[in-house]
């Protein structure tokens, strides 16, 4: 109870498989290019790390935009078939197929529809390590006074459990989503190919559009599916990440321990 390890999270990406590897090889390059610039720095400072972290996932965003478009015209367009063609099974186009009807009918630029909002999610991770971090502060805090109250040393610090980490992954997660959501929707749509959705002038004015045709539950849409697996894929990462941490710290102690006694 005395001491604590110092144990942060920095921003992950909002992105999934193959954009991993894109968005981390963009990470780490910018990561270095922050480390030269300053000789003799161990570290990425806070801000650096989200800095480097909003940047990693603007390129990938950029990048893999086309991707996503493609995917998700194959998906809505095999749900239009289904619903229109019930008695008939849907045929789904290939991805090269996709891709060349989405240049017939909206040409290269089609292939970066919903870039706008898929940029501003980028912020996602940013909100989520925010939130993360100041929750984490306020109980650390909270519960160091009651256990400095209670008779502990002055200088005894307050350490979060496993379950700890996990209600903060989850709430933090929860936050971020929340505030971001109606740009998913925005990005969907607009990747979709959606007639209605082409015809926003902007983000801002296609989020005031829905907001007048459909209600706030028409920027919610789909909420709660998209809330349980983005909130439980948090709290498991950022508990596992703590217990990983804590496992490998205390390996290394018991080795250099073990170096010492020689």
């Amino acid at each position: 109870m005395g001491r604590t390890a110092s144990y942060t999270c920095y921003p992950l990406p909002n992105v999934q498989q193959p954009d991993d590897s894109v968005y981390y090889y963009f990470y780490e390059r910018s990561r270095g290019i922050f480390l030269k610039s300053r000789p003799g720095g161990k570290g990425l400072t806070t801000f650096e790390s989200i800095l480097t972290g909003m940047i990693a996932g603007s390129a990938t965003t950029i990048l893999s935009n086309p991707i996503w478009v493609v995917q998700t015209s194959q998906a809505v367009r095999t749900l239009n078939q289904s619903s229109d063609q019930a008695q008939t099974p849907a045929r789904k186009l290939g991805f090269l197929e996709t891709i060349q009807t989405i240049l017939a009918k909206g040409g290269i630029q089609a292939f970066w529809r919903g870039i706008g909002p898929a940029l501003v999610l980028v912020i996602n991770p940013v909100i989520q390590y925010t939130v993360f971090e100041q929750l984490k502060n306020f109980l650390v805090t909270r519960r160091t006074h009651r256990l400095r109250a209670a008779g502990a040393a002055a200088t005894a610090v307050a350490v979060l459990s496993d379950w700890d980490f996990f209600f903060l992954g989850a709430v933090s997660k929860l936050v971020a989503t929340s505030a971001t959501y109606p740009y998913i929707v925005m990005k969907s749509r607009l990747q979709a190919g959606q007639a209605t959705a082409l015809k926003y002038k902007s983000s801002l004015d296609g989020l005031l559009t829905i907001l007048k045709e459909e209600g706030v539950e028409g920027l919610y849409k789909g909420v709660g599916s998209k809330l349980v697996q983005s909130v439980l894929t948090a709290a498991i990462l950022f508990a596992g990440q703590r217990r990983i941490y804590e496992i490998t710290k205390t390996a290394r102690t018991k080795t250099c321990l073990q170096f010492l006694r020689r």
